[in-house]
């Protein structure tokens, strides 16, 4: 297997705004990646909720909240997989590309009618293929650097803003056609955008890449593959046939899978640091860095629980609270999904910027983390404020909005890039791949316990919601806190990363 040194002199180093070429490649395939995604996410709540006579499936709207919860939280904690098969089998590199093929194909099936079960169909494979790309795709980018490199932190933002252009732009072109004309059509042109993310990739990965992403870290023996490989099968077989009794039975059902899968968002990620911990491939520095990341993982669970709430009751509460028109134009509520990736356009290079001139200077880590959290109890905590002071029986400007979205964007970018980066420095080399979606799960298990949150929201409890909610926010700023004072001891278990 290559070196780090040899892997990161085999990437042109200049060519994309002082950063390796490969950036430039990386950043447009998740671009069309990110559009696929953000554009079926802008319209998906709104597809489960609206009446059948509208194009819709006509589920009720807790129940459609709760399934966009855990649609994203799958999502996310489906990354352990992809973590696991790239560091064992394949590499980041196909790794990616696997996944990008089956989340075309998921966005296809959705493209046609077809009630829920198409509905779920679609979901499997696009939690399943962005499990494969969305972690590996960001461990490949970590390859592109040397650790000491300052440019890091400032490379993963400007990726960053690739992902945000593809959220932006999504919610305006799927979201207007989904809503206005037909589901099924804003469907198919994220399939589309997909399609056209697997091309850019394909086209630039040889010439850019170099032997990035083309290593297994953890490679299998051929006798171990073989075994690995048929039990997994077996437990699929499995799987799929227990599931479809309990389904008949009457025992599987929405509610009881919800649960499931919220209780799974605290267990996976509490074994997979008891793992990676007593592994013996983990070295006495490494086990270190693994207990400093700890509050960093809780830290960032408790901002992504506030933040994702924003594709769901925020959207629905565009939907039903937010008056539309301004002046003579009636807005759509799917363009408030393209708030947050527009402020993260308009800011990232600003933060980029920022990091680059202050260099070692920078505050650390952990003291960034905690300047998320701020901004995060922030932005819910206004939420009340129209609701207390109007009531929830008119409409709301749609500036209150605009104000969350603002402020949680600026515990974002505080908190995302930086917690990319500084997963892929604090990784354990034998699970460079898997801390990379142990990253990921924050924000699967930030939704798995959303799933249980977002059922008791409706326009007629408004005021109760979002106080509650912004009690959880006040406990966001206590823990910011508590992560600024613990800084020094973080540092200390970093050995030596910052």
């Amino acid at each position: 297997m290559a070196t780090k040194e040899e892997i990161v002199k085999s990437v042109p180093q200049k060519g994309f705004f002082g950063h390796p070429k490969a950036l430039l490649s990386l950043f447009f395939t998740e671009f069309w990646e990110r559009f696929s995604y953000y554009g079926m996410r802008a319209i998906l709540i709104y597809y489960m909720y609206y009446e059948v006579t509208q194009g819709g499936l006509g589920l009720e709207r807790s129940t459609a909240n709760s399934i966009m919860a855990v649609y994203g939280s799958l999502v996310y904690m489906s990354g352990i997989i992809g973590g696991w098969i790239a560091d064992r089998l394949f590499g980041t590199t196909k790794t990616v590309f696997y996944g990008g093929v089956l989340i075309m194909f998921g966005h296809i099936v959705l493209a046609f009618p077809g009630g829920l079960t198409t509905l779920f169909a679609s979901m499997a494979l696009i939690i399943i293929g962005t499990g494969l790309l969305k972690p590996n795709i960001s461990s490949i980018i970590g390859d592109l650097y040397s650790k000491e490199d300052t440019r890091r932190d400032s490379g993963f933002s400007i990726f960053y803003m690739g992902i945000n252009m593809g959220a932006f732009i999504a919610p305006l072109i799927v979201g207007t056609i989904g809503l206005e004309y037909n589901f099924h059509l804003g469907f198919g042109l994220a399939a589309v955008g997909m399609a056209i993310g697997l091309v850019v990739f394909l086209v630039t990965k040889k010439k850019y890449l170099g032997l990035a992403g083309t290593y297994v870290p953890n490679p299998m023996a051929k006798d171990e593959r073989k075994k690995v490989l048929t039990r997994i099968g077996i437990a699929l077989v499995i799987i799929l046939i227990v599931g479809f009794i309990l389904i008949q039975q009457g025992i599987l059902t929405i509610d009881s899978f919800i649960m499931t899968v919220s209780i799974l968002g605290i267990v996976i990620p509490t074994l997979y640091f008891i793992v990676m911990y007593r592994s013996s491939k983990t070295t006495e520095d490494e086990k270190s860095r693994l207990l400093a990341y700890i509050p960093l993982f809780v830290a960032a669970m408790m901002f992504w629980a506030i933040q994702e709430q924003g594709s769901n009751i925020l959207a629905q509460y565009a939907d039903e609270r937010v008056d539309l028109m301004i002046g003579s134009v009636e807005i759509s509520p799917a363009w408030f999904q393209s708030l947050n990736p527009l402020f993260i356009i308009a800011l990232a290079p600003v933060f980029a910027w920022m990091w680059v001139k202050l260099g070692d200077r920078q505050p650390s880590t952990p003291k960034k983390f905690s300047f998320g959290l701020f901004f995060a109890g922030m932005s819910f905590i206004v939420m009340i404020i129209p609701a207390y002071f109007n009531g929830t029986d008119s409409l709301v400007s749609p500036f209150w909005l605009v104000l969350s979205f603002f402020l949680v964007v600026l515990g974002e970018l505080l908190l995302s890039p930086v917690g990319l980066s500084a997963t892929t420095k604090l990784a354990p080399g034998a699970f460079a791949a898997q801390t990379m979606s142990l990253w990921f799960m924050t924000n699967a298990s930030a939704q798995a316990i959303n799933a249980q949150v977002v059922k008791f929201y409706s326009p007629e409890n408004e005021i109760i919601y979002f106080g509650v909610i912004g009690v959880i926010g006040v406990v966001a700023l206590v823990i910011g806190l508590l992560l600024y004072l613990m800084t020094p001891l973080i540092q200390k278990y970093m050995r030596g990363v910052k």
